[in-house]
């Protein structure tokens, strides 16, 4: 299991160390997370749930409307917004006008607001998580929030720089390739197959979970 055949094999598929590095994704410094507002990260979360079983790049390029239809997304108003918003926003054309999709916004929103009332904010909740427990988080924010299972968190918590892992497809082949990982994605026993993994390379590496991640990812696709 050691990883430095991994990370030869991602660096020679991608054509040298320096490229292999300017393809990692950034990870949040100390406090970071913290700095960040609790609107910008329910609009990740939404980013996130609406680019799930749709073209990302659609999401993409609708998004400033997103933006201006729901406000900024100041989690204290949609937490407990008026059931006649959320039907007007359904028929509002900046957005994607999916209902169910929607509906999920004032649910994160109290999620958000719960462990910001506890934490001080919800940044400074993720930011007590450690990487060794991803799984732990995942399975939080899939009961705690709403459509937020599969690869959806795990997109949400790399994009705002929490350093964990993705089972992207390619990870996963990466993991079987590897022998680490035998259940099915997507069921809390990959999860953990695949934690012990990353947290043993981590041990032996040093790398930050999401380099760890993405370099796997590498030794097995472009």
């Amino acid at each position: 299991m050691s990883f430095s055949r991994i990370h030869d094999q991602a660096a020679a598929r991608k054509g040298g160390e320096a490229e292999l590095q300017r393809a990692l994704p950034l990870v949040a410094q100390a406090g970071e997370l913290e700095t960040r507002g609790d609107d910008r990260y329910l609009s990740e979360i939404t980013k996130c749930v609406f680019k799930a079983g749709f073209v990302w790049r659609v999401i993409e390029n609708k998004w400033p409307g997103f933006e201006a239809a729901f406000e900024g997304f100041v989690p204290l108003y949609w937490q407990q917004v008026p059931t006649d918003v959320l039907e007007e926003l359904a028929q509002d054309e900046r957005i994607v006008r999916n209902m169910q999709k929607i509906r999920t916004v004032p649910e994160n929103a109290r999620m958000i607001v719960e462990a910001s009332e506890k934490f001080g904010s919800f940044g400074a909740f993720l930011s007590s998580w450690p990487s060794e427990d991803q799984v732990g988080l995942l399975l939080w924010l899939k009961r705690h929030g709403s459509r937020l299972g599969g690869t959806s968190a795990q997109y949400f918590l790399r994009r705002v720089g929490w350093d964990g892992f993705i089972l992207s497809t390619d990870v996963v082949t990466g993991l079987r390739r590897e022998g680490v990982l035998d259940a099915t994605p997507g069921t809390r026993k990959a999860l953990i197959q695949a934690q012990t993994a990353f947290n043993e390379w981590h041990r032996e590496t040093g790398l930050p979970y999401s380099h760890l991640s993405r370099i796997l990812s590498l030794s097995v696709g472009s």
